[in-house]
């Protein structure tokens, strides 16, 4: 299976000024585009030649894991975004008054979370299998799926995201990142998950067989993977 890059859901200036073409054009066209050419590379004859995306990522270890979940982070990470205005759903609102008291309140949270993730990494909204939100962070290239947790909304925090406007300013890259969340994106993630929580697995490049492998998985092993 040869995996591919991701097609941007917007033009590579749509984001500006809060996101330069600049930016996107290294981020997107050189650091994205080279895990998804360096996991081609990687498995090119290995167990995982044929296999699906979360496969990957739920079984191997090191460089194949690395980019393998790099490539899903930054799939979810670019559809999360758009220059448009959105809304969070009612469902989505309400769930995020109960856990975080306001939608302010929850954005001061998830700001801060990112400011304070040391070195690069991810910040996460996730939603549990008992429906509770959560903000989680992540280092590097991990990612929730790999620990059992649904992915509505991330933030990437490495420094190819942002040094080109900001520099070494995180917390005015974080604060403008926000006015570009793609609440449409977010809401829909979680009324798929509420509706059919085995769709929760099936983010960006997710098939059948892979997500039910995955509760299988779990569910023999009653353990997170490591």
């Amino acid at each position: 299976m040869n995996h591919s890059l991701l097609e941007l859901p917007f033009e590579q200036t749509a984001l500006e000024p809060y996101i330069s073409a600049e930016t996107i054009s290294y981020h997107y066209g050189k650091h994205h585009a080279g895990y998804v050419n360096k996991l081609n590379a990687l498995i090119e004859g290995t167990e995982y030649e044929d296999k699906p995306l979360e496969h990957i990522i739920k079984y191997a270890r090191d460089a194949i894991y690395n980019n393998a979940a790099q490539i899903y982070n930054h799939d979810f990470y670019w559809k999360g975004l758009n220059n448009k205005p959105t809304a969070p759903s009612v469902e989505l609102l309400g769930l995020i008054e109960r856990d975080f008291g306001s939608m302010k309140e929850f954005e001061d949270a998830f700001l801060a979370a990112g400011a304070s993730l040391f070195g690069s990494g991810w910040v996460w909204l996730t939603i549990s299998n008992n429906n509770m939100l959560e903000i989680k962070m992540t280092s590097n290239a991990d990612t929730p799926i790999r620990h059992g947790d649904i992915p509505l909304l991330t933030c990437d925090v490495w420094e190819h995201a942002y040094y080109i406007d900001y520099r070494n300013g995180r917390a005015a890259y974080l604060s403008n990142w926000w006015k570009l969340v793609n609440w449409s994106f977010v809401s829909n993630n979680l009324s798929e998950f509420l509706n059919d929580p085995i769709a929760g697995y099936n983010q960006s490049c997710n098939d059948l067989t892979s997500v039910c492998e995955y509760v299988d998985f779990m569910q023999k092993n009653e353990h997170t993977p490591s």
